[in-house]
């Protein structure tokens, strides 16, 4: 369990979690990193801490380095317990250590651990020396959570981007120029769908508060560091936060029958045919936070259920209220399904997709089994639409 070198004297000290597949409803199918930074200068410190159940793995690599005892102050540049769980083995390793947060960061590890820790408040623009270096502090409220900020180190040209350009993400190797490029695009492409995605205007002044500062490296608390393709993720960033779509339509749906499935076929067909990418999920086979990833550049979200005790298939109905929650703007929507003797399903998934922000194009219901004509009527009401 060594540390890893950023740059002289900056050390990665963070911990590798092979094993986790679920983050708060988040499919991790390849794991994830909590990162954690050691700097070495006249007063030592650490950016950030490990979710609980990893400090050993922590302290090891910390360990390789200095005395954890040594360490003088302790970053706190977010409260969540995936970045702050540490906290408490840490200031009894070094109790002498403060405690550089934001005002909101102060008020929730407190709320969190009932410590009086010794607390060192920051806000936007402030700067603290620790020898031959200096710290500088952007407060970056909601994104994702109200104490959210990031800590750049203007002599190294180095960001500590918290939450910001993440990826969940477990690897044996570091930096983005040692693990195949796509798939790490691909993490940080999920990462910002299914965590990042409902703040866009905090994410703006983000971007803002940082587009005039030099950075070579850019250090995130999950995943892969960025040393190569530093422009390329911030310029991605760019794109998902002007809601930049592609010519893509996504058909998602449940079905008991087959039924709703067979208008999900066509409304598919219609689409390829106009010269749409139209993937399409069936809820019972596709986790809801990949399906995310790729509502992200997604123009058309078209959503099916057949009608379940006047209601909406349960896979259909968790899916809606994750999207509701993600909040993506700027989309299209189409309701769509089949039913017996109740037709509520369909109503149902129009009022959810507005109520999201999305504008309704139309819906589309077919009692019992859709036929030839049934299918047709979808086609040639669907064409006229993208024809307009």
């Amino acid at each position: 369990m060594k540390a890893k070198k950023l740059k002289e004297g900056i050390y990665w000290v963070g911990a590798i979690d092979w094993n986790v597949r679920n983050f708060h409803g988040y499919l991790t199918q390849r794991g994830t990193t909590y990162n954690a930074y050691l700097i070495i200068d006249e007063k030592i410190t650490l950016i950030d801490t490990v979710k609980p159940g990893f400090e050993n793995e922590m302290l090891a690599r910390i360990s390789t380095i200095i005395d954890p005892s040594k360490i003088d102050y302790v970053v706190s540049n977010h409260v969540e317990m995936d970045h702050s769980g540490a906290l408490p083995v840490i200031m009894e390793k070094a109790p002498n250590a403060k405690i550089i947060t934001c005002p909101k960061g102060d008020e929730g590890l407190r709320l969190h651990y009932k410590k009086d820790w010794d607390f060192k408040i920051v806000k936007t623009g402030d700067s603290i020396s620790i020898g031959k270096r200096n710290l500088q502090f952007v407060l970056t409220p909601m994104v994702h959570w109200p104490d959210n900020m990031l800590t750049y180190v203007p002599d190294e040209k180095l960001l500590f981007s918290n939450d910001a350009f993440g990826q969940h993400l477990a690897t044996s190797v570091r930096f983005d120029d040692e693990y195949p490029n796509d798939i790490t695009m691909l993490e940080a492409r999920k990462y910002y769908a299914n965590i990042v995605l409902p703040y866009p205007g905090p994410v703006r002044k983000a971007l803002e508060a940082t587009a005039n500062i030099d950075i070579e490296i850019i250090a995130p608390s999950h995943g892969i560091i960025w040393r190569q393709n530093v422009e390329k993720i911030v310029d991605e960033y760019h794109n998902w936060v002007s809601n930049k779509v592609d010519k893509k339509a996504l058909i998602i749906y449940d079905t008991m029958w087959k039924s709703t499935e067979k208008i999900a076929k066509e409304i598919q067909y219609i689409f390829e045919d106009a010269g749409y990418a139209a993937p399409v999920f069936n809820l019972q086979f596709n986790h809801m936070s990949d399906i995310m990833t790729e509502v992200l550049t997604a123009e058309f979200v078209c959503i099916g259920s057949p009608t379940l005790n006047k209601n909406i298939l349960p896979s259909v109905a968790g899916f809606l209220t994750y999207f509701q929650g993600l909040a993506p703007k700027s989309r299209k929507g189409i309701a769509f399904g089949s039913y017996g003797w109740g037709d509520q399903s369909i109503p149902k998934i129009s009022e959810f997709l507005k109520n999201s922000g999305i504008e309704i194009i139309d819906a589309y219901k077919v009692k019992y089994i859709p036929d030839s004509n049934d299918l047709a009527n979808i086609r040639e009401r669907l064409t006229e639409k993208l024809n307009k």
